[in-house]
């Protein structure tokens, strides 16, 4: 829909005779160039204002002050705090003249007849809620500042009389009334919904109201100015019949535009019951539906925090993150952002897909709490999020949570360049393999599983450097995690001397509960991943074993899966375990407490032949001796080599010695 102050409109049969005539008054010097103001955030600033002034508290909360600092009219030469200021001086000339009210309301509508409807009522509002702040600071201070009584005495305002707190209260309620009124305004214009096909006549007569609430906002402006500069001889009466004026006009607002806004989300409500299940050429129409009904910018800028529109996601794969306003802990952030943010893999998909934070209230309101999480998480958010969660209307959040199947935990739902979703929880894809999963479609999903193999380069996956190095390189690595300090340090100990003499690297990679025995067990050991690390690795795990799951993989046919589930398993039962493995292949040795001690204590008999049969094969030959002497049935044609003959080589499905024959071609 287009900006309210550019259409030109008739009023309609909802005003009365007058209304219809000062309308058309009005229309006739309402004439916007295209200049721009963000009044939604100027308003902040005003309430800011308002609060700090009418409040008995010293300390005022304000939000977005850095924000309004830089905040200007686009368009415009003269900055606004000049803008401002020349609106507030020639509110005071105005109500030094004789004309009347009348008059003097449809001067400053012709002063300010370059700007749409809602840059007027803010630019206005600005001016009379600055020139009552100052008032208000004068009265503060002339208790304790000599400037400031001497200042209240030349104005002749008593600040102690009886009759003064109830104009001044009056007065106040009369700003905070005009500023409940640019508030309806504001709402009305930020709907987007051209694509729902809105009521006409309904859209005409609400632009007929708001014409008529910016007329009396400005004239209720004059008047509390007017009255300002004369609060001694003002009777609470006059301005308390303004304000009840300004209450008729605000109510019969309201309802137009809560009207219109229930016709809209039913609309909204019948068009996601089909909009999923059709193709479209982009996914414009989708993401309009789900966040911009009430906010023509919606989003929140990943770097800069400004707000933005739906137009930066159009052609792209958006995945949506949806939780509640907190995560359950900082490591899952962290995770998501650090597969999420891999530049190698990221720098060649940059452009091609965003994910969006959709924030979900755990109950019908958003609490203080909830609020006051998301401003900070948002603000160090690396994607977009959106920006007023709160907005979101009903159907949107039902449809989230059933549809989409949200419930509570975290998920990240995949919509595709034209408006289909392709995956209703990629949240797994993104924590095992980052950006290579893109597009993040389920089927995405199991040609990735098709090409991966079990082995330590799936379980750390450029997690920890070193490690990743270490498994490049094809060293021999061995991992371990236990809770049992006094295991761990045993073990640990043992293990010191093997891999000297094995070219063993020994890694701790902890348990999945954080506590603080798990922090002096790490300041107890040489080589272990970082707490963070620690997490992250745990977290992969859990992904790991749901994917497989919701695939439908059997722990007793994937051998992935197997894997996984029983360090998982190991984990939940307090026992020491260990993985040996070497570089990217995938045979590797899992062992637990029991016979991971066992395999330690024989490693006299077994170590000297490492270096000739392999780490893995000596082990395997140390725990299972009898395999020594029965070779398998199993075949395997090599290629002739110098010396191969002498070595001993070891069958790849059984893993026992195998016996060496020659054949000649």
């Amino acid at each position: 829909m287009s900006q309210l102050g550019s259409d030109q409109f008739l009023p309609t049969s909802g005003l009365s005779l007058e209304e219809d005539i000062l309308v058309r008054k009005l229309l006739l010097v309402h004439d916007p160039d295209g200049r721009h103001l963000d009044s939604e955030l100027l308003l902040q600033a005003i309430e800011d204002v308002m609060c700090c002034a009418t409040s008995s508290e010293t300390v005022c909360d304000i939000k977005g002050e850095d924000d309004i600092r830089q905040t200007g009219v686009v368009g415009s030469q003269e900055p606004l705090g000049v803008i401002i200021h020349r609106i507030s001086s020639e509110m005071v000339c105005q109500c030094s003249s004789q004309k009347n009210m009348y008059a003097r309301t449809l001067y400053l509508f012709d002063l300010l007849g370059y700007y749409t409807w809602d840059a007027k009522v803010v630019l206005v509002l600005a001016a009379i809620s600055m020139s009552y702040a100052e008032f208000c600071l004068l009265i503060q201070l002339s208790t304790s500042n000599p400037l400031a009584e001497s200042i209240t005495m030349l104005k002749r305002l008593q600040p102690n009389s009886k009759a003064f707190k109830p104009r001044l209260k009056a007065l106040s309620s009369l700003i905070m009334k005009m500023l409940d009124m640019a508030k309806y305004i504001f709402k009305f214009t930020n709907l987007s919904i051209s694509h729902l096909n809105p009521d006409k006549e309904a859209i005409e007569t609400i632009k007929s109201n708001i014409c008529i609430t910016a007329f009396w906002i400005i004239r209720s402006s004059l008047t509390s100015c007017s009255h300002m500069h004369d609060l001694m001889t003002t009777k609470p009466g006059k301005l308390s019949s303004l304000a009840y004026t300004l209450t008729k006009i605000y109510d019969r607002l309201k309802r137009l535009v809560d009207g219109l806004i229930q016709q809209l989300e039913k609309k909204v409500e019948q068009k996601l019951a089909s909009l999923f299940q059709e193709t479209r050429g982009d996914n414009k129409e989708a993401l309009t539906t789900l966040f911009a009904l009430k906010d023509k910018f919606p989003l929140k800028e990943k770097y800069s925090q400004a707000k933005v529109g739906i137009a930066e996601l159009i052609g792209k794969v958006v995945v949506f993150l949806i939780s509640k306003s907190e995560f359950p802990s900082p490591e899952e952030w962290l995770l998501l952002f650090h597969q999420a943010n891999n530049p190698p893999q990221n720098k060649t998909l940059e452009g091609n897909y965003e994910i969006v934070w959709v924030p979900i209230s755990s109950s019908c309101t958003w609490t203080d709490s909830e609020e006051r999480s998301f401003e900070y998480l948002s603000n160090c958010m690396p994607w977009y999020s959106l920006r007023r969660p709160h907005l979101l209307i009903p159907a949107v959040v039902n449809f989230i949570k059933q549809s989409w199947n949200y419930k509570e935990k975290p998920i990240m739902v995949v919509m595709d360049a034209n408006g289909a979703i392709t995956n209703l929880n990629a949240i797994d894809m993104l924590r095992i393999w980052g950006v290579k999963a893109y597009p993040f479609s389920s089927s995405r999903e199991e040609e990735l599983w098709e090409a991966e193999s079990w082995g330590l380069q799936l379980l750390f996956n450029g997690i920890d450097q070193l490690l990743t190095y270490w498994i490049e390189q094809g060293k021999n690595v061995c991992i371990y995690g236990s809770s049992d300090v006094r295991w761990i340090k045993e073990f640990h100990s043992k293990m010191e001397i093997i891999s000297e003499g094995a070219q063993l690297e020994i890694v701790y990679v902890g348990n999945r509960s954080h506590h603080v025995q798990m922090m002096y067990t790490l300041a107890s050991i040489q080589r272990h991943l970082s707490p963070t690390k620690i997490r992250f690795f745990w977290l992969r795990l859990e992904s790991m074993r749901k994917s497989k799951l919701r695939l439908g993989k059997a722990v007793n046919t994937d051998q992935t899966l197997q894997q996984v589930s029983a360090l998982l398993d190991f984990d939940e039962n307090n026992k020491g375990w260990a993985i040996f493995g070497q570089g990217s292949s995938a045979d590797t040795i899992r062992l637990d407490g029991n016979r991971l001690m066992e395999c330690v204590d024989k490693f006299p008999k077994w170590g000297q032949n490492a270096g000739k049969w392999g780490l893995l094969n000596a082990i395997r030959i140390a725990l299972e001796p009898a395999a020594r002497d029965s070779p398998c049935s199993h075949t395997d044609t090599v290629p002739f080599e110098e010396g191969l003959v002498e070595k001993v080589r070891f069958c790849a499905k059984c893993k026992h010695p195998m016996t060496n024959f020659v054949v000649y071609e």
